[in-house]
């Protein structure tokens, strides 16, 4: 099986570069095939341009970035996100890339009626996305809505056909102990193990 990992956040001391090593760790502990696409260090533009905007009308996608992004999804079984809940959403570049690569004709197409929405990704099994948030989730599902699941997990993935969508997220993750995000860490690392 192989897994691609798209990964947002630009500092290498953070928790969500623990959750990649373990993430990383889990797959090679079950001699799975990986690959990382590190969006800060591979220095990936987030921003539509008018070409971009007319290539998505045309669903011709026009940066060479994204069109080998979607390349690499195509030849994935399972897809994992790790990203930082910013503001009660994904960071921009994150943004950017479902805008940029989740894109007509890349990975999804319209059916008929020109509304409804048929994944172009027949190999993609499964996708989990696995972010981080000092926000406690009562209060992101009550106060702000789910905000993540509506737009991202319903409003995108599960929107343009993808399959098997899960969401783990580790709240409030500055204010407990090391020893919880420790237990976290090991959570994930058995849960990429066997798979």
């Amino acid at each position: 099986m192989k897994t691609l990992i798209i990964y947002n956040h630009p500092y290498e001391g953070s928790y969500n570069h623990a959750i990649l090593e373990s993430v990383i760790k889990g797959i090679n502990n079950n001699y799975g095939e990986y690959e990382v696409i590190d969006l800060d260090k591979e220095n990936f533009n987030p921003v539509m341009n008018s070409n971009d905007l007319l290539g998505f009308v045309k669903h011709q996608a026009v940066d060479p970035m994204a069109i080998s992004y979607a390349e690499k999804i195509h030849q994935a079984d399972h897809l994992v996100f790790i990203f930082p809940i910013w503001w009660e959403l994904m960071p921009a570049m994150t943004k950017g890339f479902i805008d940029k690569v989740i894109y007509p004709g890349l990975t999804y197409d319209y059916k008929k009626n020109g509304f409804s929405m048929v994944s172009l990704l027949p190999k993609l099994k499964s996708t989990t996305v696995i972010t981080t948030m000092n926000t406690p989730k009562v209060m992101y599902k009550f106060s702000y809505g789910n905000a993540l699941k509506k737009a991202l997990i319903k409003g995108t993935f599960k929107k343009s056909g993808m399959k098997n969508v899960k969401w783990v997220s580790f709240n409030m993750v500055k204010m407990v102990k090391p020893e919880k995000r420790e237990k976290w860490l090991k959570k994930i690392e058995r849960k990429f193990a066997e798979m």
